[in-house]
This record gives C-alpha cells, sequence and structure tokens, in this order.
C-alpha cells in the first residue's frame, strides 16, 4: 500500500510549531508564504513577506477597497498591527540581526545545510537567487520546507548541491513532505517521520547519508497554543530597569526640547546607571539654548545625566552650546576632564546609525576628508575625490520619542521627534520608546507606521500630567 505524504498545510503546520509569540519570521516566495495565510492569528507571530506588494486590486463592488496583490498575484492578507516598508528597509532587517528566522523553500540541499533557491534553479543557469541571499543572512536560525523528491523522483537531499548555492551552511532543519531533519556540523539527523513511514522508507528517499535520533518520533501538526505578548511597561522606571553601568544609550535631540524622551530620560537618571556612553546629535544642550522653552523653565535633556555623573563618554556632534557665556553641563565636565568626547559630523552620524542598523559594517563618505574629522581614519581615492571609512553604529539601548504607538511596538511620529529616533531604533539591541499614546493593533494606518514593532522592545505611555520641563 503506498504511503501518503504530508500535504502543503501538514509541512506548513508541522514548520508553525517551532515559532513562540512574539518571534519574527520572514518568509521566502512559495509553499513558505502558507504559514501567515494558516497561522493562529492569536500566536503573535511577526510575519515579513519577502514577496512584497506589487499592486493592488479594487473591491468586488467597485468601490475604492483595494486588496493586495504580491508578485504572483495571490492576496496579501494585512493583519492587524502590520506595517508597509520599502525593499530596502526589508534587507536592513534581515542584514541587521532583526529576524528570528527565515523560512525558505529549496530545489535542493546538502548535508551542510547549503541551499539551491528554487528561482535559482528554475532560472536555466542564470544564477538569479532573488532576495534568498538576504533572507537567511541575517537571520538566527533559517527552516528549508520542501518536497522530499522532485518531479522526476529524485532526492532533493543531496550530498552536495549540483548547481549554485544561494546559502552556505545556512540551514540549520528541513521540513519535508515526509521527514524532519536537523543539520549539525556532523551531518543529517533524522529526527520525526511522517505518519505511517519508518526510518528506512525515509533513508530509501534521501540522496545523502542520514543519522537516526535515537528518540525518532512521528510528525505532529497541531500549533503551540501562545497568546500575543504585549510591549507595554507600567512606568519609565520599569523600562529601563536593565540598563546597567557602562552601556551605550542612543538619546534622540537636535536642539531643542522637541523630539527627546524626557520621560525615559528622568527615569533613567532615577535608575541611577553610571559609566554610560551617550550616542546622540547634541550631548545636551536644550537646557542653555531655550529653543522653545518657557520662561523661567529648563529643558530636560542629557544634561540630567551629567549632571547626576552618569556619563562618560559622548558620540555626538553638535556637543557644545551656541553661546560661550552658557556653557551646557556637558563642555564644562569635558573641560574638567570627566568625559570623553568623541565628534561625528550630522550627516556622517545619522548614516553610522542607520549602517548599523542594517548590518552594514562601514561605509565610505566624502564628509570629513581633509579636516581634522579624518585624522587617522581610512580613506579611499573613489572617481578622483577623497572618502573616509566610516563604521556603523549600534548601542546596547534606544530611547525614543513617537506620537503614537500599538501595543506590539509598531511607531508612527509627530513634528520634530522624526529627526533621529527613526534612525536609532533599529540599530540597538533594545529599543524602548515613550509615546503620547498606546492604541491596540489595527489602530495604526499600516502606511503611516514609520518604525516597524520589529524593532521596538518596550513601550511606555508618557503620563498627561508630566513635563518636559523643569
Amino acid at each position: 500500500m503506498a504511503l501518503n505524504k504530508l500535504t502543503v498545510n501538514e509541512i506548513v503546520g508541522r514548520t508553525l510549531r517551532e515559532f513562540h509569540s512574539g518571534q519574527t519570521i520572514v518568509l521566502g516566495t512559495g509553499i513558505p508564504e502558507q504559514l501567515a495565510v494558516l497561522s493562529d492569528p492569536a500566536a503573535g507571530f511577526q510575519f515579513i513577506s519577502e514577496n512584497g506588494v506589487n499592486g493592488y486590486i479594487s473591491g468586488s463592488d467597485g468601490t475604492d477597497d483595494f486588496g493586495l496583490l504580491n508578485s504572483t498575484n495571490g492576496t496579501v492578507l494585512g493583519c492587524p498591527g502590520s506595517s508597509v516598508v520599502s525593499t530596502e528597509e526589508l534587507a536592513a532587517m534581515l542584514r541587521g540581526g532583526h529576524v528570528d528566522f527565515a523560512v525558505v523553500e529549496p530545489s535542493q540541499i546538502d548535508i551542510n545545510g547549503s541551499f539551491t533557491h528554487w528561482t535559482t534553479d528554475k532560472s536555466n543557469g542564470i544564477f538569479a537567487p532573488g532576495s534568498a541571499l538576504d533572507l537567511t543572512h541575517g537571520c538566527k536560525r533559517t527552516i528549508a520546507i520542501m518536497p522530499h523528491q522532485n518531479s522526476q523522483g529524485d532526492s532533493n537531499i543531496v550530498q552536495k548541491c549540483d548547481g549554485m548555492v544561494d546559502g552556505v551552511s545556512s540551514v540549520s532543519m528541513i521540513v519535508t513532505d515526509i521527514a524532519v531533519l536537523t543539520v549539525s556540523d556532523d551531518g543529517l539527523k533524522l529526527d520525526e517521520v511522517a505518519p505511517g513511514w519508518s526510518v528506512e522508507d525515509v533513508r530509501a528517499m534521501t540522496g545523502a547519508p542520514l543519522m537516526i535520533n535515537e528518540n525518532v518520533k512521528e510528525i505532529e501538526f497541531s500549533q503551540l497554543a501562545e497568546s500575543i505578548k504585549s510591549k507595554v511597561c507600567e512606568s519609565g522606571l520599569d523600562a529601563v530597569r536593565d540598563i546597567v553601568d557602562g552601556s551605550a544609550v542612543m538619546i534622540d535631540g537636535f536642539a531643542g526640547p522637541g523630539g527627546m524622551a524626557h520621560y525615559l530620560l528622568v527615569a533613567l537618571r532615577d535608575h541611577g546607571a553610571k559609566e554610560l556612553t551617550i550616542i546622540s546629535n547634541t550631548a545636551g544642550i536644550a537646557r542653555v539654548v531655550n529653543f522653545g522653552t518657557p520662561p523661567g523653565r529648563l529643558a530636560i535633556d542629557h544634561s540630567i545625566l551629567i549632571e547626576n555623573n552618569q556619563v562618560r563618554k559622548a558620540i555626538a556632534s553638535y556637543p557644545v552650546s551656541p553661546s560661550a557665556s552658557r556653557p551646557s553641563a556637558f563642555e564644562i565636565a569635558y573641560k574638567q576632564g570627566d568625559v570623553e568626547l568623541e565628534l561625528v559630523p550630522q550627516g556622517t552620524l545619522a548614516e553610522r546609525l542607520r549602517a548599523g542598523g542594517a548590518g552594514i559594517g562601514a561605509f565610505y563618505t566624502p564628509t570629513g576628508a581633509g579636516t581634522r574629522i579624518g585624522e587617522g581614519k581610512d580613506s579611499k581615492i573613489i572617481d578622483g575625490k577623497e572618502f573616509l571609512l566610516e563604521t556603523g553604529i549600534r548601542a546596547d539601548y534606544a530611547l525614543i520619542r513617537g506620537y503614537k504607538a500599538d501595543t506590539l511596538g509598531n511607531v508612527i511620529y509627530k513634528g520634530t521627534s522624526r529627526n533621529f529616533n527613526s534612525v536609532m531604533a533599529p540599530a540597538a539591541n533594545i529599543t524602548i520608546v515613550e509615546v503620547d499614546e498606546i492604541v491596540e493593533p489595527g489602530e495604526l494606518d499600516p502606511e503611516s507606521i514609520v518604525t516597524p514593532g520589529i524593532y521596538v522592545n518596550r513601550v511606555v505611555k508618557r503620563p498627561e500630567d508630566f513635563s518636559g520641563y523643569e
């Protein structure tokens, strides 16, 4: 009697058991796209579609109730809490290490976890990986889901891929229509078999040596029951509770008090972590320049940390007051030798932050060449012009200011909070956002979301009676 292979829905069901609430999963084209369709919305997975949105289709009633289409004319389902990002942003998410899982459909995979993507296999000898290389590069774990054999009856799991590979030793788990295997330094291990199948049945259909798990079991398909985890913290102190001495902390700030997370700054001061490196456009000048500050009041800015002896170093563009008669707290501390300074041009700072969040180690820029900024830095002549090599910046934490967020961490901005906040959010290991209002998923327009929740770890509401001034 012929053995039944798993259906696509069953393959997807088994794969979904690997994920937990709050984790982010990027889906390659093909079978992986079904994970978003078949997953339980209550589980709280964050899916990223590689196939994206390629067009729109009008509603069946002829109104402007538009639906979204992907590149294969399939319908894209916008779940509550969804956001729309550019291709550049997608690549940054993948390279920057912001994604927990990548799920791809190879045409062939070998014993080392290297694979040939189906887009390359179908391109008649022309290397055409699409996003396959990006998908598997920065993710913490890659799962391959695929038929165990091709249409000719040959194994898709081989000792060595026949053609060009799109991912080198990147896959750690394989789910096929007859088995589940893990990839280790020692090779392939058979962990689970489809109902009715034996270890020998699977071995006979596999074109590579298999180790057998001593506890090999039958595949289960039901999803694990979990609920969506809210990112909302009760207070500012709760949000900054784990910032330890010596941390690097990104803090927005341009000149005036607008755009700064004042409530979180006060919380960090009260928390008391010391020896901090602060990364900001300024190092606290709103307190002395009085832009937008009511008479008789002092703006809350980075100065409250410096005055509290919590700062060891600043990486900044404009760390000095524009008035020699009104020096900032940082200037005074710097002249006394209490703090260090790394000076970075404003545009270069923004790009270093963007690069850090996007997983780009370094880049060349003409800014600063031939000046003191370029002293001691590697340079390169490009098209007859000198460019300096600048490295990306990452931090342990970012304290950012938004206008409104949902409980999943999606953020929209208002006014001056748009300056450095959105570029800092992806560049920190832990990003904490302070907002005026927190709403439920689905209440923010996906097209208006600037910082997707993938970049935000904690959300705190600024108390209505809190003032950004002392």
